[in-house]
């Protein structure tokens, strides 16, 4: 039986966890569910990070995609980019990888509540927000409201497809997913995700909003903006940052986004926070 315990004991030092299964979700993108060789599960909360150490390779950060109310089903979703990240899409049922964390801020959907909260996410930016769907949607009546826009660039690229059907067929729930660069079969919604943003806020009291956002960083900028112009309030919207980290306890500095460090003190940002750093070169 799992135990579930509330941090880990030293920040520095992997613990050794199983691949219990894993699955593509696309093309170069896999997801890897895990679980502790020593029986002892980590509560984490939704868009917080591990670092994941390929044995022989080196170690990288990536967010949390599973259910934070299942912590001993932890699930990684990866894209292969580089050398750490094309191990971990290689990973089978039975190897061994190091875990450290979990690190970083969380999203603030726990003090959110009354609101109505809406996710904004492009590309694999759906990951690190899938933890806080999974917590407004197991307590929706807490909430005055969920909304969901998403977009990807073509139709083949979209993050947990099916996952996203269920969601749609919830009737407390707005499910908006748009799509880049449309194929023949593609019978939803083509163009940008602040598109889909502005149709989704006409319907909602601005200052009840509470966002969320993850993705490229020009969506993010676009989405702020598109927030902006409807009314909700600047301290009510949230992104997540995730550049550079290496050590995830601030330690070597490569993370380090004017006086804070993503690995610190983000990812999850407010976003009236950061503002001013975000149109600053090189930071």
């Amino acid at each position: 039986m799992l135990v579930v315990q509330d941090q880990e004991p030293d920040p520095m030092l992997p613990r050794r966890y199983r691949v219990r299964s894993t699955w593509a979700e696309l093309a170069g993108v896999t997801s890897v569910e895990l679980t502790p060789v020593d029986g002892a599960a980590v509560a984490f909360r939704p868009g917080q990070f591990n670092m994941l150490y390929a044995f022989g390779v080196g170690e990288i950060a990536i967010s949390i995609s599973g259910d934070p109310a299942e912590p001993q089903r932890l699930i990684h979703t990866t894209r292969s980019v580089g050398a750490v990240s094309a191990a971990l899409t290689k990973l089978c049922e039975g190897d061994m990888l190091g875990v450290r964390g979990p690190f970083g801020s969380a999203w603030p959907v726990a003090a959110e509540t009354g609101r109505h909260i809406v996710f904004v996410a492009g590309g694999l930016g759906l990951a690190p927000l899938r933890p806080a769907i999974y917590h407004v949607l197991e307590h929706r009546e807490r909430y005055a409201g969920m909304t969901l826009v998403y977009g990807a660039r073509s139709p083949d690229e979209l993050l947990y497809a099916e996952e996203i059907k269920t969601w749609k067929s919830r009737f407390d729930t707005e499910i908006e997913v748009t799509v880049d660069h449309a194929n023949p079969a593609w019978t939803g919604r083509v163009g940008v995700v602040t598109s889909c943003l502005d149709r989704a806020l006409a319907g909602i009291d601005p200052a009840m909003v509470s966002a969320f956002l993850c993705g490229p960083e020009i969506m993010m900028r676009f989405s702020v903006m598109s927030l902006a112009d409807a009314g909700v309030p600047p301290d009510r919207v949230w992104i997540s940052m995730e550049r550079n980290m290496k050590c995830a306890i601030g330690f070597c500095g490569h993370c380090q986004f004017g006086p804070d460090f993503v690995c610190r003190d983000g990812p999850v940002f407010r976003h009236d926070h950061v503002a001013p750093l975000l149109s600053m070169k090189e930071i």
